[in-house]
């Protein structure tokens, strides 16, 4: 069984930073996609940012020139920088390749102003 270990989420004040890791468990596929999705109180599950084993990425435009997604081989980062408190939420990482998608369990970001 796959598993995505993340960590780094916490509290923090507005204009703040925060650093996500998010670490997969066994061998992956060469061809594959990491992300970051997040999921705010009673709103749906949204795109943050992706990026392809080819190093493409993929942003939210309300997070352009703020977050910054990379990778390793088998890990994913998302660099948060100048926080608002728009952008709490629990924020899930998710690896997907042609066969396979997994989420983690997802780690609380709180943005307080």
């Amino acid at each position: 069984q796959v598993q995505l270990v993340e960590s780094g989420g916490g509290l923090v004040q507005a204009g703040g930073s925060l650093r996500l890791s998010c670490v997969v468990s066994e061998r992956i596929f060469n061809i594959n996609t990491m992300g970051w999705y997040r999921q705010a109180p009673g709103k749906q599950r949204e795109l943050v940012a992706t990026i392809t084993s080819s190093g493409s990425t993929n942003s939210a435009d309300s997070v352009k020139g703020r977050f910054t997604i990379s990778r390793d081989t088998n890990a994913v980062y998302l660099q948060m920088n100048s926080l608002k408190p728009e952008d709490t939420a629990v924020y899930y990482c998710n690896y997907r390749d042609v066969a396979r998608s997994y989420w983690g369990q997802g780690t609380q970001v709180t943005v307080s102003s």
